[in-house]
């Protein structure tokens, strides 16, 4: 089991926990390189020139990160105690089927719920969503489960997503020791905003394709730009409690809207 300061330290952010260097410092924690040309001679020039703006790009998304908002920082800190009081829970949070069936550690299903439920009791307009997508001539069909909060103000919503396993969203099998640097800058839980994750599926998308090209090897569909971004920007289904939680601690829907949840496409 593990403890609230433990998981806290796992979490959040790129850097906490970590000593920042700058991207110009010869200290830096990896050599962020995506790679020299691997094709025709006459492309050097132009594949270097891509380098250089992936690595300028990949910093300037580091630093956007850093600049966290007041609300991002409170969310974070909440979901942090959730996961902890959760995990601290162990099997008790598991309410389907499997656990009669099976030995079952983590259910990661219930964990999810349990965790949004949690954050709701805390006064944020939480809930599970379900992403799913067809098939298209560039990606397979897919499905994807993640938490989000909508906090609205002075008539305008701000929407934050969770993720729980986010570095492992993006490892892959046979990367190179750059690619692997990135991903283990990635913090475990994401908590942010809507553009800062688009920022951080860019960046890694491309470092990844880029990682491929350089070993000829073909990459994976389900790491491919467009899937990673339908499991977060799809259509999804916001999956709302049953039973709704009393009206005074919530700052989101009413009990009927609670009950029944909603499609939404973001």
């Amino acid at each position: 089991m593990q403890t609230a300061a433990s998981v806290s330290d796992m979490v959040f952010g790129f850097f906490e926990g970590t000593e920042w260097v700058s991207p110009s410092s010869p200290q830096s924690c990896c050599d962020i390189s995506f790679g020299d040309d691997v094709e025709a001679e006459e492309d050097e020039e132009e594949e270097a020139a891509a380098a250089v703006h992936d690595k300028a790009a990949f910093w300037e998304a580091q630093q956007q990160l850093l600049q966290t908002s007041t609300l991002e920082a409170r969310v974070r800190h909440d979901v942090a105690e959730a996961v902890n009081q959760s995990r601290a829970a162990g099997t008790k949070v598991c309410t389907c089927t499997r656990q009669t069936t099976v030995a079952v550690v983590e259910c990661w299903g219930c964990l999810l719920r349990d965790v949004s439920d949690r954050l709701r009791t805390m006064g944020h307009n939480s809930a599970l969503c379900r992403s799913k997508w067809r098939s298209s001539p560039d990606i397979p069909s897919g499905e994807h489960s993640y938490i989000d909060v909508l906090d609205a103000k002075r008539g305008t919503t701000v929407r934050l997503v969770i993720e729980l396993r986010f570095r492992g969203e993006f490892e892959m099998a046979r990367t190179g020791e750059d690619y692997n640097c990135l991903v283990g800058l990635l913090p475990e839980v994401f908590v942010g905003k809507a553009e800062r994750l688009r920022g951080v599926i860019k960046i890694m998308c491309a470092a990844g394709k880029r990682c491929m090209k350089e070993k000829r090897m073909h990459m994976g569909p389900w790491r491919k730009h467009k899937y990673m971004l339908a499991k977060w920007f799809g259509a999804c289904e916001r999956v709302l409690p049953k039973i709704a939680f009393p009206v005074e601690r919530l700052t989101g829907p009413t009990r009927d809207e609670a009950t029944k949840g909603f499609n939404a496409h973001f």
